[in-house]
C-alpha cells in the first residue's frame, strides 16, 4: 500500500493528484501546517520535516514532481507517463520539472513574505519582484504547450506538476493575473475527474482525521 504524507493544497497534491489520476490504492495521512512544528513526531519519518512524504515498501520519497515521474515509472503503464522513444519525451521532463523550480519557488517565497511572516518581518519589493516572475515564466511556459498540453499532445504528470503551481496561484490570488490562455489551461485540467476526487479525497480525510486546512495566511497586518 502506498501511504501519502499530506498537508492540504501544499506541494503533496502533486502526488496524491497523481494516485486519484492513476486509480492507485493508498493510504492518506494528514498533516497539519507546517508539519515539522506542529506535528514533531514527523520527523522520526521525515528529517526534512516538509510534505509530501511518500512511502512504497522500503522506499521513502519527499520531492512532489520526483514522486510524479516516480508513480508514472513504477506503477505504470500509464498515458501520464512519455517514454524516451515518444517526441515528447523532453518537453514531459521539461515541464515536469518547470512546475515546481520555476513556477512553484517564486510562489513561496511570496507566500513567506507576503503572508507567513509576521507584518514587521515582510517584504513587500520581495514578494512584488517574485510575483512578476511569477507571471512572466508562466506566460512563457503556457505559450510553449504542445496541443494544450505540455507532453506529446495529452495530458500528463507534467500538467498535474504544472497544475498545482496554478492551484497554489489560486491560493495567493494571482489567479486574477492570468491570461485568457492560462485561465483556460486551469480550467481544461481542473475540472479532470482526477483532480476532483483528489480534491475530495483530501477534504473528507481532513474531517475524519481532525485536522485543519492549510492556512495560507492573509495580506492584512
Amino acid at each position: 500500500m502506498l501511504v501519502l504524507h499530506h498537508c492540504s493544497d501544499a506541494r503533496s497534491f502533486r502526488p496524491l493528484w497523481m494516485l486519484e489520476e492513476m486509480d492507485l490504492p493508498y493510504s492518506l495521512r494528514m498533516l497539519p501546517f507546517p508539519p515539522r512544528a506542529a506535528t514533531p513526531g514527523y520527523l522520526a519519518a521525515n528529517p526534512l520535516g516538509t510534505v509530501p512524504l511518500l512511502e512504497d515498501g522500503e522506499v521513502r520519497m519527499t520531492e512532489s514532481a520526483a514522486i510524479c515521474q516516480y508513480l508514472v515509472t513504477r506503477h505504470g503503464p500509464t498515458t501520464l507517463n512519455v517514454t524516451p522513444e515518444e517526441p515528447g519525451y523532453g518537453a514531459f521532463l521539461n515541464g515536469l520539472h518547470m512546475g515546481e523550480a520555476t513556477l512553484t519557488f517564486p510562489q513561496t517565497l511570496v507566500l513567506r513574505y507576503a503572508r507567513l511572516e509576521p507584518p514587521e518581518r515582510r517584504l513587500p519589493q520581495v514578494a512584488d519582484d517574485y510575483t512578476r516572475w511569477f507571471l512572466s515564466r508562466l506566460r512563457r511556459a503556457v505559450a510553449g504547450l504542445q496541443g494544450g498540453y505540455y507532453a506529446a499532445g495529452r495530458f500528463t504528470a507534467a500538467d498535474v506538476s504544472i497544475g498545482y503551481a496554478l492551484l497554489l496561484a489560486g491560493k495567493l490570488g494571482l489567479d486574477a493575473k492570468f491570461t485568457p490562455e492560462i485561465a483556460a489551461y486551469w480550467e481544461r485540467i481542473s475540472t479532470r475527474p482526477g483532480y476532483l476526487n483528489a480534491k475530495a479525497a483530501q477534504e473528507a480525510a481532513l474531517t475524519t482525521q481532525g485536522i485543519l486546512p492549510t492556512n495560507f495566511g492573509s495580506t492584512g497586518a
